[in-house]
């Protein structure tokens, strides 16, 4: 499953990414999280288009809207990260994880690193 906001424009994508960041947002929450923000009515127009795709919703707080994602953010993740394996490492999944790993901010501590040999142990099992 490849999401539609892999293919949008740049400022879709960024009110897209603080929509996943917050997981719900006014408008004013939107342009607080993005770089370099258009003007207030701009990014409600967008979002307004977004709702049309069928990639944002909304739902009313007193007097404003309060807007998240329509597709589930664990959902987007596995596309995105599909799509970011498939372009980025040639589809090699093993590729991937080595460089999530060398990653200077990844930071994993040693519980982090065995439960990730566990991971990778039962996938083995299973025949993955």
């Amino acid at each position: 499953m490849v999401l539609p906001q892999t293919k949008l424009p740049r400022r879709e994508r960024e009110i897209m990414d603080a929509l996943y960041q917050s997981g719900e947002a006014t408008v004013n929450e939107v342009i607080e999280r993005m770089p370099d923000p258009p003007s207030y009515s701009a990014v409600r127009a967008t979002l307004r288009v977004l709702e049309d795709k069928g990639l944002v919703k909304h739902k009313q707080d007193g007097p404003r809207y309060v807007y998240l994602p329509a597709i589930p953010t664990q959902k987007a993740g596995f596309a995105a990260l599909k799509h970011l394996v498939h372009t980025f490492f040639d589809g090699s999944a093993e590729q991937a994880l080595v460089a999530l790993v060398q990653m200077s901010d990844a930071n994993l501590t040693p519980a982090e690193l065995e439960r990730l040999s566990d991971r990778i142990g039962k996938a083995k099992k299973e025949g993955r």
